[in-house]
């Protein structure tokens, strides 16, 4: 999906069955997603026009290494003519304390195939990857390129705020900021919504020369969709993602999260 992407975290508690009695966070809040919310989209590319579909869905509980999670999958399809690209990314998120424990990515493209599965361990600020690779978080509350994505739902989202962010798994991709732009109406196959623009500026020496924008508009609402996701590819070039429909998660699959505070400007 998202090049860009990047591409959403301390209470050490173990997470009861999402079935079960909530998780208290710390103030209580509610996360404005739980397992079974669903997200579709069509991608778009300008003078192109439609050339591919997304989803976005949560899957679980999935318990890994002892701790329920919430399981993160995103699935993109894209291409014109000869040109074909792909994008399966799964993040395992430990949602009471908003922090992944493990990420899984598969890139195909006609330029380069790219594929990593990472285990986090928050505990110990440790990451190991099935390719051999290892190295230290910034944070015991890591999150991955997908995790972010949720993550930012949870922010408050204030206008002009900018948000800057060491929780990205890699320390070289830290940090990410995230700068909310305005308010605007996004039209969709599934209604107009009022939405917030965000921006998140990301880095990724892989798909970047310099740092990579992603622009997301979500619902100014409890819910915080992402209804609109505009980021670069390579070969095809900018990709917008726009709702094609929403499906909530059933009732009483919530739990609430602990605040936190990240710096902002």
């Amino acid at each position: 999906m998202l090049q860009s992407r990047t591409m959403l975290l301390a209470a050490m508690a173990v997470l009861p069955s999402l079935a079960g009695p909530a998780a208290e966070g710390q103030d209580g809040e509610p996360l404005p997603f739980a397992v079974g919310e669903r997200i579709t989209y069509r991608a778009r590319v300008a003078n192109v026009g439609t050339v591919g579909y997304g989803a976005m869905w949560i899957e679980g509980p999935v318990t890994i290494r002892g701790v329920s999670t919430f399981l993160l999958r995103f699935d993109m399809r894209a291409g014109f003519g000869p040109i074909k690209a792909s994008d399966r990314t799964s993040s395992w998120l430990d949602a009471g304390r908003m922090t992944s424990l493990r990420f899984a990515k598969r890139e195909r493209s006609p330029v380069a195939n790219h594929q990593e599965e990472v285990d986090l361990y928050p505990e110990e600020a440790l990451w190991r990857s099935a390719s051999g690779a290892s190295g230290t978080t910034a944070t015991n509350r890591p999150l991955d390129e997908l995790s972010f994505i949720y993550y930012i739902r949870t922010l408050p989202l204030t206008l002009q705020a900018v948000y800057r962010i060491e929780r990205h798994f890699d320390a070289a991709r830290n940090p990410v900021s995230v700068t909310v732009i305005r308010r605007e109406a996004v039209k969709t196959a599934a209604g107009e919504f009022q939405t917030i623009l965000v921006e998140m500026r990301v880095k990724d020496s892989r798909r970047y020369e310099d740092t990579g924008v992603i622009r997301i508009n979500l619902t100014d609402d409890a819910r915080r969709i992402p209804v609109r996701i505009a980021s670069r590819m390579r070969v095809l070039g900018t990709v917008v993602l726009t709702l094609e429909s929403y499906q909530p998660a059933p009732p009483g699959r919530g739990i609430t999260v602990h605040a936190e505070e990240e710096s902002r400007h």
